[in-house]
């Protein structure tokens, strides 16, 4: 299987309000895996004519904030009209395909992906045009619950203390978190859940 994993840090939680600041994603394909740093990875830092956040997002990003701030040329810089043609080309140099209607359908992972990041992504310019995410997301939240203890899916920091990571502090930065949902799931591609519940 192939999907992306994907994060976003923005300027606030209100996708009709607030700004994607950055973007990362990086390609996962369980049949032939990689070291993580060696994953087909994408980054992109938006810039905008005038940002709208919250003081908390806004402190958060601070270092974004700064690399937006600075004049000399970047590649990863980029409007929010150019995010998902420049995302787009990435997936299609690495193997995705566009449906009938020249659409790239998307598996995607991240942590909060169905109701934090896409929300943001639906309101991009060729969202559902130029690239669309499967209607089936992948949380690692839903892998390191504990069913018995757990009043709510854990946290990205839990999920982290659970699998052991020996660094469980979340980076808040959007290509290291992808990377950590990447590394959450693997563990689970060799005994898939199914196997486990009919033995």
């Amino acid at each position: 299987m192939r999907y992306i994993s994907l994060d976003l840090e923005t300027s606030g939680s209100n996708p009709q309000r607030h700004q994607i600041l950055e973007l990362a994603a990086v390609v996962e394909d369980t049949r032939h895996l990689l070291p993580l740093p060696e994953l087909p990875a994408f980054r992109r830092v938006v810039r905008h004519p005038e940002l709208v956040g919250t003081a908390g997002a806004l402190a958060l990003n601070a270092g974004l904030l700064r690399e937006l701030a600075r004049k000399e040329p970047n590649p990863e810089l980029c409007t929010p009209e150019e995010l998902l043609p420049q995302l787009r080309e990435f997936l299609l140099a690495h193997g995705f395909k566009p449906d009938k209607k020249d659409c790239v359908p998307v598996t995607m992972a991240g942590k909060n992906i169905a109701v934090f990041d896409l929300g943001f992504l639906r309101e991009l310019p060729g969202y559902g045009s130029l690239i669309r995410a499967e209607p089936a997301m992948l949380d690692p939240a839903a892998f390191y619950l504990n069913w018995r203890k757990d009043t709510r899916l854990p946290t990205m920091q839990i999920c982290k203390a659970r699998a052991g990571f020996e660094d469980d502090t979340v980076a808040h930065q959007a290509l290291a978190d992808a990377l950590d949902v990447v590394q959450l799931l693997r563990p689970f591609y060799e005994l898939p859940v199914y196997k486990v519940v009919n033995e």
